[in-house]
């Protein structure tokens, strides 16, 4: 298999994992709505969205400063808590119906609490990339589907809009992005999907930062990022811009936020749109959810295509824009006006 269908093949899986997260996040949205798992009191509340920038401003800033204190320990840790939190709300809805028929109530939420630990255990003791793209697809639609349901229409779509702008401020003009990416490649968490392009690629293997990430000043886990073993030995100049070089990485990698956040407007529209639900099993999803599903995989693969031209890009722009078209599109294709599409 040459480099180019190594590569290709991995774009494929990394689709293959967006999908999964928003496909997971639609069959969690009903029941987490019946389970009461609404975050806040009032989700048709525009400050909802400027509440939860700033409280991800105010994360990043922490994070920041953990990494230049050396407490990356700390913040491993704290993210492998939310992990096993965001896992036990997962399992937490979909043992019991598994177990039922065989299982009392208390035994399904010991199971539940069993799995959501295993997860913990997996991500400390042995984070290969498998079980870091598995813990980030759990991750991801659990989260996706809690903001889905805690953001009405307008504030999921004011959400969107101002992290595709942040995004593009911190990787292009700041790039306190790239700082963030150095320094949470290193713990080995979900907060990167890790897609190979060789089966004989090892996460654990790669060691630190400078083993995963070209010499061009990093690539952030809102975008793909190369892997090349001998990149820190490289000056920029030879590794920076080069479609061929792009072809001979290792492995590609984008973050969990990437397929998170433009999810989320998937399961809000699946949760507070009143029109025809789709036929589709298991799934709580109407036209104008499948519209932004569709959407954010159009923008994820022309990210894709611009990241392999050999440099970082800003995910949340092309991939947020793409779910908001889709959602649009799909909401005025049900009949809905603009005005009703965007909550007013």
């Amino acid at each position: 298999m040459n480099d180019r269908t190594r590569v290709l093949a991995a774009v494929g899986l990394t689709v293959l994992l967006f999908l999964g997260v928003q496909l997971g996040s639609l069959a969690l949205v009903e029941p987490f709505d019946e389970s009461g798992r609404q975050a806040v009191e009032n989700p048709q509340n525009p400050t909802n969205s400027i509440l939860y920038v700033g409280v991800m401003l105010v994360a990043t800033g922490l994070m920041l400063a953990a990494f230049k204190y050396d407490l990356d320990s700390l913040i491993r840790l704290l993210l492998v808590g939310v992990s096993v939190m965001i896992s036990w709300y997962v399992f937490a809805e979909l043992v019991p119906p598994l177990v039922s028929p065989v299982a009392s109530e208390g035994v399904a939420s010991g199971l539940a609490i069993a799995a959501s630990l295993a997860v913990g255990a997996a991500l400390l003791l042995y984070p290969e990339w498998y079980v870091i793209d598995g813990a980030g697809v759990l991750m991801g639609a659990g989260a996706a589907a809690l903001f889905g349901i805690s953001f009405g229409l307008l504030p999921a779509l004011l959400l969107l809009s101002v992290l595709a702008v942040y995004d593009a401020i911190s990787v292009y003009g700041t790039e306190h992005m790239l700082d963030l990416a150095e320094g949470v490649m290193d713990l080995k968490i979900p907060v990167v999907f890790v897609v190979p392009t060789t089966l004989s690629y090892s996460y654990l293997a790669a060691g630190s930062t400078e083993d995963v990430l070209e010499n061009d000043g990093g690539q952030p886990p809102e975008a793909p990022a190369s892997d090349a073993d001998d990149a820190a030995d490289t000056p920029a100049s030879e590794t920076a811009d080069s479609s061929s070089d792009a072809f001979e990485r290792d492995a590609l990698f984008i973050g969990l936020g990437d397929a998170v956040i433009p999810t989320v407007l998937v399961a809000s529209a699946a949760s507070f749109l009143e029109v025809e639900t789709l036929a589709v099993p298991l799934l709580a999803v109407n036209l104008p959810a499948l519209g932004a599903l569709v959407g954010t995989i159009v923008g994820l693969l022309i990210l894709m295509r611009m990241v392999l031209e050999g440099r970082a890009h800003a995910g949340l722009p092309l991939l947020n824009g793409g779910a908001i078209a889709g959602y649009l599109l799909g909401a005025l294709a049900s009949g809905l006006s603009i005005a009703t599409a965007i909550g007013l």
